[in-house]
């Protein structure tokens, strides 16, 4: 498979898997949630080997530099080869990741939201009808 030297912002997010498609990635690149070497960009935009991304997905951002340029997505444990991330950006997602935690420890289980039990529903049903 011949080596890319160029291509589009949004393709090479989707083959390295920080999106499950392509229009989810031309959709962030839009929005501002992707920054090449500092500056807002387009989805046509071109990426080169050696160019800074910044990647932000609420709450997490990646701070990476681009190493290779694939064509086609591949499994994950190669997709994580195109780009090598920065230590600082590395400690401060897996700090976000604890503090998350801590924050779903703190609250009580039935504080959290989930879906009516079958009691719960028949009460809401009835609470409407009257």
């Amino acid at each position: 498979m011949p080596e890319l030297d160029v291509i589009r912002i949004d393709k090479w997010l989707w083959t390295a898997r920080f999106f499950k498609t392509r229009k989810m990635a031309s959709e962030a690149v839009s929005g501002g949630k992707v920054h090449i070497n500092g500056q807002r960009c387009k989805p046509s935009k071109d990426v080169k080997l050696g160019m800074k991304l910044t990647i932000t997905k609420e709450p997490y951002q990646w701070d990476l530099v681009v190493v290779a340029i694939n064509s086609h997505r591949r499994p994950a444990k190669e997709a994580v080869l195109l780009y090598q991330e920065e230590q600082q950006s590395i400690d401060r997602r897996k700090a976000e990741i604890i503090q998350q935690k801590q924050q779903r420890a703190l609250t009580p289980y039935s504080e959290r939201e989930q879906r009516p039990n079958k009691k719960q529903r028949r009460q809401i049903h009835r609470f409407k009808q009257s």
